[in-house]
């Protein structure tokens, strides 16, 4: 019973950290902020992994991250904690984000650049299929009861915890290298791909290496510099560095 148990987080943990990398090197660091560029196999992959453990649509996600980056921390930002309040935005982020998210003009505004093709069209776009079929295959893998499991404590991790911690906490309290209103939390960075290594990414949004100081770890740059030897990921951005 406990083994199964031990079994059912560490798959719930697993597909988590593969959407926090998926989310931080496609989304962010690819379609976001044109840092990489990915070998069309690599993209799909992505495309897919994203689609069956969170439904998102890449052109939405990537719209309200660069609203974000318009109106950082000032009226228009979609997801402040110094504009609708730190639990607020600790607690109910999914919310915030879902509702910019369905706003037609900050889509069209903010990722005219983002194409949709026919996988987009006629299965991606299809967004609550992707989380009900990844579900479905968590049952076939672990049972049914487990499987539910597994994928709400997926969700819960991702949506709950992770994305919060960065939209929320990093743009609250924490280190600085740089002057602005964003914050380095080196050891959550462990946990969400590199990504709350924030007050270096708002300082350097097109470089594609989040770490610059000494202690920080970006893991995503494990992985793309791994990617890159296997020409799946070419690097764009250039690194970032401290100030002297």
């Amino acid at each position: 019973m406990l083994i199964h148990a031990a079994i059912v987080l560490l798959v719930a943990v697993a597909i988590t950290q593969a959407t926090v990398f998926a989310t931080s090197i496609y989304l962010h660091r690819t379609l976001a902020h044109r840092a990489l560029v990915l070998h069309p196999l690599a993209d799909w992959g992505c495309r897919a992994l994203l689609w069956i453990t969170t439904g998102q649509s890449s052109r939405e996600w990537v719209a309200v991250h660069r609203k974000h980056h318009t109106f950082t921390d000032r009226e228009g930002d979609p997801h402040s904690p110094l504009v609708h309040g730190f639990w607020k935005v600790q607690l109910f982020n999914a919310y915030y984000y879902a509702r910019e998210a369905r706003n037609p003009e900050t889509v069209k505004k903010f990722a005219p650049d983002i194409a949709q093709d026919g996988w987009d069209r006629y299965v991606f776009g299809w967004g609550w299929m992707g989380p009900i079929l990844g579900t479905a295959a968590l049952c076939l893998m672990l049972g049914f009861w487990s499987g539910i499991i597994a994928g709400l404590l997926h969700a819960l991790l991702y949506v709950g915890v992770l994305a919060p911690s960065i939209n929320g906490l990093s743009h609250w309290r924490g280190a600085q290298n740089f002057a602005n209103t964003a914050y380095n939390r080196r050891v959550l960075a462990w946990f969400t791909g590199g990504e709350s290594l924030h007050n270096n990414h708002h300082a350097f949004p097109r470089a594609p290496k989040f770490s610059v100081g000494r202690f920080e770890f970006d893991p995503s740059w494990v992985v793309i510099r791994f990617g890159a030897a296997l020409r799946l990921i070419g690097i764009i951005g250039a690194t970032a560095k401290l100030p002297q």
